[in-house]
């Protein structure tokens, strides 16, 4: 892990040792803002900066997410819109790499409250957006989304599994047939603080490629007006991989905006 990642992790793992805990009012705003489905009007813009992958010596990449949440009351059910675009710098091979937009992503997320956990599910649609086919998969694609959220006392507990399968043909490109898992653990810390931990575990079932990394990062909630700011960063480690292709480890960093609209 380079220089940055160690740094990021030993201060959060210092500030995790001498603060005390806090209040619930103060761990109740850290909740909602880093609530999948809290829901608000939101603006995240995110960045991956993968360093290292296994089977490409010497080749780095970064991807930008452009991301936002739109809550929806549709025939009187609740719902909330996620899109995600990526603007991303990718290897290609044998040398160089391309700059540009990725594939464009958008979720219906169907709330099912709860206590202690508090549900979402919903269709996926991706559309073929990329500017180059390095940047995306060249495929119309459709699956489904599901998360499980359990706010602690503490922090954070909870989930998100999207799967995405093409189903229109483009000749030339593999199909499409993905899984992701994404673990959410947030630990919250004085001051607006919090410990997170949000890594996404890769199954490329068409491929046969996949990837399990573990991130620990250091997050802060503040308030800007009636806007809640959410700013963090994560390294992120890939423990188990198979494949050539895959991120040996990245860091994940972002500022989410969430806006009070009354």
């Amino acid at each position: 892990m380079g220089q940055v990642g160690k740094a990021a992790l030993g201060f959060a793992f210092g500030v995790a040792a001498l603060a005390p805990a806090s209040n619930a009012q103060e761990g109740n705003a850290q909740n909602d803002a880093n609530n999948p489905l809290t829901p608000k009007v939101t603006i995240n813009l995110q960045d991956y900066y993968i360093p290292s992958f296994k089977g490409l010596p010497g080749r780095d990449a970064n991807q930008f997410l452009l991301r936002g949440l739109i809550p929806l009351n549709l025939f009187d059910t609740p719902q909330l819109l996620r899109f995600t675009l990526p603007i991303a710098n990718s290897p290609t091979l044998p040398t160089g790499s391309d700059p540009g937009f990725g594939d464009l992503t958008l979720i219906d997320l169907v709330l099912i409250p709860g206590k202690p956990v508090s549900f979402g599910v919903g269709p996926v649609l991706v559309a073929p957006t990329a500017s180059t086919d390095a940047l995306g998969t060249g495929r119309w694609q459709t699956g489904a989304a599901a998360v499980a959220i359990a706010p602690q006392s503490w922090g954070l507990l909870g989930g998100l599994v999207i799967y995405q399968h093409s189903f229109a043909k483009d000749d030339g490109r593999d199909p499409v047939n993905l899984l992701t898992v994404q673990p959410i653990v947030n630990v919250n810390l004085p001051e607006g603080f919090y410990l997170r931990s949000s890594a996404i575990w890769n199954f490329d079932l068409e491929h046969d490629t996949r990837y399990i990394p573990v991130g620990l990062g250091l997050g802060k909630v503040f308030q800007v007006g009636k806007t809640t700011v959410n700013a963090f960063i994560e390294p992120q480690y890939t423990v188990w991989r198979n494949g050539d292709g895959v991120p040996r480890w990245q860091i994940f960093g972002g500022l989410n905006f969430q806006f009070s609209i009354n």
